[in-house]
């Protein structure tokens, strides 16, 4: 065993840099500490390599975690509740519109000897529509506990049976030729819909959404990472300085403990570092180019249904009144055209290529479909139903399409890029909970080890 040299003349402080003077007062602990000699010095910097392993090891694991669970909820459980809500919605929207929009076809004066349009096709929508929208609703119910929550999911429930038992009976006034009635019991139906219903389905959706963002924002937030760092810097000073120490008091230019420790703590922390970049990357795509136009095309999808749906309960009523109208246009003004402002403009704005491709012919067809809607009030407003339903009907159907159907792509498009990047961030994580604690362990023993084998030849 090589001897160990030291400098007697100045005692064990010297290296620790502490003259006679300071050995004078022990009252404090360092100064006890070092007026211990050498040997107390290793067990000092022994408990506290250990302290701090552990704590690498505690804080380290803990900042994984948080952020791991996180993204995989970012990318296993809310969005795909926020997507069932979404369905809700546009399930109830849709089958509103496809059984008024057919009723009233069907209600149109057909020429002699020929056989009235049939609603058949239409009826096994909405029933298909319904079905649906109780799946996402059934999907969606236990993801929240909040009482606002409970409370939408409830009226949803309720709604669902008592919109059914409403269209039913129109569809049986219809049949039986009592048109008049059928048309009153179609309008209790709709405002059903659009009084009960969607209203409670979107608050659902944004509640949803919320969870979303939530969760995103924790998955990408900095503080933990910076918690996890400031300890693994804080271990990787007090060993490198410790081997610097044990370097100088000793004639051994390594401790073999001490290097395994700190190629311990590189290492993982080195991962921990890496991880998290690549997580944020990934999951930072994910939300502003997959969650975040798909949260704007799903309202967007939302209030063109609303648009669709008051110009046809306007044409049910015949009321004259403006609100139907009103309501249309700040609709309008909030899904945009694609250009100076409005839900379509900022999601083709998120750089998602495929959804702007997607969304084109949404963008180029809703100024036109826009203005035929607007004529439909305008017929209505001059009490000249048999216009108003035309252009309805007829007229503002293929641009309601084109417009929904791009919408429908883009979202799906959207989807696609949040699923493949939100899985890539949830996965770069991967066992690197465990490599952190295997890690701190790791350390902890090999500091104990490589410090005890310098105490023991001081016995």
């Amino acid at each position: 065993m090589a001897a160990i040299t030291t400098a007697p003349q100045a005692g064990p402080a010297a290296g620790l840099g502490v003259g006679r003077a300071g050995l004078a007062d022990r009252t404090g602990p360092l100064r006890r500490i070092i007026a211990g000699g050498t040997p107390a010095v290793i067990r000092a910097l022994m408990v506290l390599l250990l302290v701090l392993s552990l704590a690498w090891g505690g804080f380290g694991a803990w900042a994984v975690a948080v952020h791991s669970d996180a993204a995989n909820s970012l990318a296993h459980a809310d969005e795909p509740s926020s997507l069932d809500a979404q369905r809700l919605y546009l399930a109830i929207a849709d089958a509103d519109v496809t059984i008024t929009t057919s009723f009233l076809q069907q209600s149109q004066p057909v020429a002699p000897h020929a056989a009235p349009l049939s609603t058949l096709t239409a009826r096994e929508q909405v029933k298909a529509d319904i079905a649906t929208a109780a799946a996402a609703l059934a999907a969606i119910q236990g993801s929240a506990t909040s009482p606002q929550f409970t409370s939408a999911v409830a009226t949803v429930t309720n709604g669902l049976a008592v919109y059914q038992g409403d269209v039913n009976i129109a569809v049986s006034q219809y049949q039986q030729g009592i048109t008049p009635t059928g048309d009153s019991e179609m309008e209790v139906a709709s405002e059903e819909a659009h009084l009960v219903l969607l209203p409670a389905a979107s608050q659902l959706y944004q509640m949803e959404s919320a969870a979303v963002m939530a969760s995103s924002s924790q998955a990408t937030s900095l503080p933990t990472l910076i918690v996890a760092i400031v300890v693994a810097l804080a271990a990787l000073f007090a060993l490198l300085r410790a081997q610097r120490w044990l370097r100088r008091r000793t004639n051994r230019v390594f401790n073999a403990g001490l290097l395994v420790a700190i190629a311990a703590l590189v290492i993982s922390g080195g991962w921990l570092a890496a991880s998290f970049a690549v997580a944020r990357v990934d999951l930072s795509a994910a939300t502003g180019q997959g969650a975040t136009p798909a949260g704007e095309l799903a309202q967007a999808s939302i209030d063109v249904q609303q648009i669709r749906g008051d110009s046809i309960l306007n044409v049910i009523a015949r009321s004259g009144s403006s609100t139907l109208s009103g309501n249309s246009a700040r609709l309008v003004t909030a899904v945009g055209t694609g250009s100076g402002g409005g839900l379509l403009a900022q999601a083709s704005a998120a750089g998602n290529g495929q959804v702007s491709s997607a969304l084109s012919p949404a963008i180029a067809a809703a100024p036109a479909w826009y203005a035929v809607n607007d004529k439909g009030y305008r017929y209505a407003n001059a009490f000249e139903y048999a216009q108003e339903q035309a252009s309805v009907l007829h007229d503002a159907s293929t641009g309601f399409t084109t417009v929904k159907t791009s919408i429908g792509n883009a979202i799906e498009a959207a989807q696609q890029t949040f699923t493949s990047k939100a899985n890539a961030g949830a996965g770069a994580f991967g066992p690197l909970e465990a490599v952190v604690i295997v890690a701190s362990l790791l350390m902890a023993a090999a500091s104990a080890w490589g410090l005890s084998r310098r105490l023991a030849e001081y016995r």
